[in-house]
């Protein structure tokens, strides 16, 4: 049985071409890149070429380019710094469907004092930017706000509210980690303070994270330690990971077309082929504005999970919301601030393409998904009631 893998928004497949890269660097190019000797300086030569393409990608200088572990790593760094760079201001804005990384840590950090401004979401996942606005205020040290989000594809203005955010002084941050390769992000054209961004969306593998910092912007180190990455992030660098982040970030550069094109029409045929074929099924969030490759379709009166089991016995991967907050079984964070109908939320399937998915494993979808719906449905006392 064929696996169809629609469930990149989780994670992605490590490109060949980037494991082709990576593999000389786990054995016979195995030197310490900050060594003096040209065995280590030669990798360290490589990580500089992968530096620059990550920094391609999004528009940046190269010293701009901080090597994490990943993404959450990348988003404590930045909001952590944000407030040892401003100790007299308490402040924090950020969104209400924001992901753990970014929640959890304000969470967490509005119980040592800080004030958490959760600006709300409408039933669009549309950000309700005059609120966002109205909570801007002097003892502000940060704005931090995902690009997209990573359950509904909806993308944030982030560009306009960084605008807003550098006219009043305060620091802004955008956790970019589902936006990148999907959309083109240009941090030259928008006053953009720092920037998270994660390898292993983006066919690069897993344990492997940027964070852009923009020249100028006072930086407090999350890990401290040794020199590395201009004192910015302290450990030997990850050299086989860092090495393949930047062929990922040249890849990804060079598909943004055909995202826009080709991915974007199998999303629209699979979404069009589901709500034809399956009653009582709608998409979650606005569909204009969001990512090209991102479907999140509730079905009424049946089980996310039920769902993904019936599809899993089939070949077909997805999601029931973000893979960090699966495991429970409420509606999650995100569909619960767009008040989504619960009966709708609960039967929630995130699909999330990539550029190796196909129009023929789109049509498969198609043909499978309204009967593993109905056997369901058949069984729900719920359904009975429509």
């Amino acid at each position: 049985m064929k696996t169809i893998y629609t469930d990149n928004n989780a994670t992605t497949m490590v490109a060949p071409e980037v494991l082709e890269e990576m593999l000389p660097y786990f054995s016979e190019l195995y030197g310490n890149p900050s060594s003096m000797h040209s065995f280590g300086g030669n990798v360290g030569l490589k990580l500089k070429e992968a530096r620059q393409k990550v920094a391609d990608l999004i528009h940046a200088d190269p010293g701009e380019i901080v090597f994490t572990s990943c993404g959450s790593e990348s988003d404590n760094a930045a909001i952590l710094s944000a407030l040892a760079a401003n100790p007299d201001k308490k402040h924090i804005i950020t969104s209400v469907v924001e992901h753990p990384a970014v929640k959890n840590l304000c969470q967490s950090l509005e119980k040592e004092g800080y004030r958490i401004t959760f600006v709300p979401v409408d039933n669009m996942g549309r950000l309700d930017t005059d609120i966002l606005y109205a909570a801007m205020d002097n003892d502000t040290a940060l704005v931090t706000l995902m690009w997209a989000n990573n359950e509904t594809g909806v993308i944030f203005p982030v560009e306009e509210i960084a605008e807003k955010a550098a006219e009043k002084g305060i620091l802004f941050h955008t956790d970019a980690v589902q936006a990148a390769g999907k959309i083109p992000i240009d941090v030259s054209q928008a006053p953009i303070d720092m920037l998270s961004l994660s390898g292993h969306k983006i066919h690069a593998p897993k344990g492997m994270g940027v964070l852009y910092v923009k020249k100028g912007v006072k930086f407090h180190p999350f890990l401290k330690g040794g020199h590395q990455e201009g004192g910015r992030r302290a450990g030997t660098e990850n050299t086989a990971s860092i090495i393949g982040m930047g062929k990922a970030c040249e890849l990804a550069g060079s598909h943004l077309k055909e995202m826009d094109t080709r991915v974007r029409a199998m999303r629209d045929h699979l979404e069009a082929g589901l709500l034809e074929n399956i009653p009582a099924a709608t998409v979650n969030g606005e569909k204009d504005n969001r990512l090209p490759n991102t479907l999140s379709i509730g079905f009424d009166a049946v089980e996310g999970e039920s769902i993904l089991l019936l599809m899993d016995q089939t070949g077909i991967c997805a999601s029931s919301g973000s893979a960090c907050t699966s495991g429970s079984l409420d509606p999650s964070h995100v569909l619960m601030a767009m008040k989504v109908p619960f009966e709708s939320a609960h039967g929630t399937i995130r699909f999330s393409l990539s550029t190796y998915n196909t129009m023929e494993e789109m049509d498969h979808i198609i043909e499978v998904m309204p009967g593993i719906i109905q056997r369901l449905r058949d069984m729900s006392p719920f359904w009975k009631k429509h």
